[in-house]
């Protein structure tokens, strides 16, 4: 059966919404095949070579995406997506008896499956300090400052839990200073690097984090995977599962391992890595040709997030920006030429505005006039000049309805 688009082939729009998922590339796809139509054993049934072929799929992924962020492979706990991740990581840290108490740190800018775990905490007598990080208007708008942290952690302190980079802004958080200052105090550290992995260098050891979630699909492999990079040793992180039933993972994570999107997760890995340094220059180029257009085009643009000029501080492919005078809703439904976001993705379905923007200052209007370009792989100068016609085209129109 060939799936088709419910709209004519010529206005399907171009999509720059890759913060939110990514194609599959067609090399992940190749390299996942085998694992439905020949290597589709079980990996747990080890008596047969059906199953030896897919374990031996299984430990050769993990070990392949271990290296790729400096762990070990047994450090590696495959899961459903980030959202799994950052839920076991969390709860299963928390459910544990604890030697220090029952506070946590984290950041207002947290992806929702980060701050909603933390909120059913909350309600189960756990203390959550949520961090603002800096306002709009400061060059590095949406970061979070480590002193802020040193500051905020206690005695009874029992988990921090800090974003890598985030979903909407693209700020990429000082992770290597904060997981250095967790050490110190004794503290796990959580981090969420969902954006991260794949598209900036990532390393456990030299970030000193404890935990770190993970997605295949924000970086062109499969939806449905992901994995949760758990310690063994300096110091050990003991979780507690959530899901029972059948021991595979080391107890950790029960179930029967999805071989395709394991080869899927340890392929699209392999290539953002290779590709990473080029792949970065050109979306970065790509980002500021937006940018440049835009302004050319449209007064009273706002950048949401830290500056462009600071490389380090900001994803490559992001670009967030406020449009004045314009109504928010409106100009979503006059740019249906381009797949863009007005918020995270993830949180789409809920009509509140974006608890991102609006934890770095912006006004109500602001945030709801807010546009997110996540620039990919696939997009090409042609269809970012194609995007600022589009933008430029509706903004214009809009503000001369209410001229």
């Amino acid at each position: 059966m060939t799936i088709r688009f419910t709209i004519l082939a010529a206005t399907v729009p171009i999509y720059f919404d890759n913060h939110a998922t990514t194609q599959v590339d067609p090399r992940v796809v190749e390299a996942m095949l085998p694992t439905f139509t020949q290597a589709y054993g079980n990996p747990s049934s080890v008596g047969h070579l059906f199953g030896e072929e897919s374990k031996r799929l299984v430990e050769s992924s993990q070990q392949s995406i271990a290296t790729a962020i400096g762990a070990s492979a047994t450090e590696i706990v495959f899961t459903s997506g980030a959202t799994e991740s950052n839920n076991l990581a969390l709860s299963g840290v928390l459910s544990q008896r604890r030697r220090r108490g029952n506070h946590v740190v984290t950041v207002t800018t947290e992806h929702k499956a980060v701050l909603d775990p933390l909120e059913q905490r909350e309600q189960q007598g756990f203390e959550i300090t949520r961090l603002s990080p800096r306002q709009a208007g400061d060059d590095l708008a949406g970061m979070l400052d480590a002193d802020q942290l040193r500051q905020a952690i206690r005695s009874d302190t029992a988990l921090v839990s800090v974003m890598f980079a985030n979903n909407e802004i693209g700020v990429i958080h000082p992770i290597a200073e904060i997981g250095q200052i967790c050490k110190e105090q004794g503290v796990l550290l959580h981090c969420d690097a969902t954006q991260a992995v794949g598209k900036i260098p990532v390393d456990v050891e030299r970030l000193g984090v404890d935990l770190m979630s993970f997605s295949a699909h924000k970086m062109y492999g499969p939806k449905g995977i992901g994995g949760l990079f758990v310690r063994k040793s300096g110091p050990r992180v003991r979780l507690q599962p959530a899901i029972f039933g059948g021991g595979q993972q080391r107890g950790m994570r029960s179930g029967t391992l999805n071989v395709p999107g394991i080869v899927g997760l340890a392929e699209a890995v392999r290539l953002s890595l290779a590709e990473m340094n080029e792949e970065s220059q050109r979306l970065a180029q790509l980002r500021d040709q937006l940018w440049l257009g835009l302004n050319e085009r449209i007064t009273g643009l706002q950048l949401n997030g830290p500056q462009l000029e600071a490389a380090e501080a900001r994803l490559a492919g992001n670009l967030n920006f406020a449009v004045d005078r314009v109504d928010g809703e409106a100009l979503m439904m006059n740019v249906r030429e381009i797949a863009v976001s007005s918020g995270s993705a993830c949180t789409s379905a809920n009509p509140q505005t974006s608890h991102v923007l609006q934890a770095i200052g912006l006004s109500e209007d602001l945030t709801r006039s807010s546009l997110r370009f996540g620039i990919g792989r696939f997009n090409t100068t042609e269809e970012v000049d194609f995007a600022v016609d589009v933008v430029a085209t509706a903004v214009d129109k809009l503000r001369k309805l209410i001229a």
